[in-house]
């Protein structure tokens, strides 16, 4: 089935549906988070980290959102991709245009995210160095790539 969809920047309206695209994301490819740890996060993606980013969409012809990717200066701080659309292409186009239009060249994963660590390293990505915790202080190890 393909999916046709547009890159579009996001706006605040936008919020609500880009948090529910993370969540799903999120419970579909970082299974060492429990929902406890699920819902800490939700409320700092929705009202704090995304009015931080500039973020791209990639919208359906339906008008929903298929994915999207948060940047801040030249690193990618988030991409997510509805999970029942995962493995479709939509992540490495929103790749491609964060790199070649936006001029993304760094980007952070969850070491314990195997999947995207393999994704971003199959990108041309290389793993520049690790920080033992999150952002938030928490016990999930995070990788620091860089083209």
């Amino acid at each position: 089935m393909n999916i046709k969809y547009k890159i579009e920047p996001g706006t605040q309206q936008d919020f609500p549906e880009l948090t529910a695209v993370w969540e799903a994301s999120v419970k579909a490819s970082h299974h060492f988070l429990s929902e406890e740890d699920i819902q800490f996060y939700k409320p700092l993606v929705k009202n704090e980290y995304l009015k931080l980013l500039d973020i791209f969409l990639a919208r359906r012809d339906n008008g929903s959102i298929a994915g999207f990717v948060g940047l801040a200066d030249n690193k990618i701080e988030m991409l997510f991709i509805a999970s029942e659309l995962r493995g479709r292409g939509i992540g490495k186009t929103l790749l491609a245009y964060a790199i070649v239009e936006l001029n993304a060249r760094e980007v952070d994963v969850n070491e314990q995210n195997e999947a995207a660590v393999a994704f971003y390293l199959s990108q041309g990505f290389k793993i520049r160095s690790r920080s033992k915790l999150d952002s938030t202080g928490k016990n999930f190890p995070i990788l620091h790539l860089s083209l």
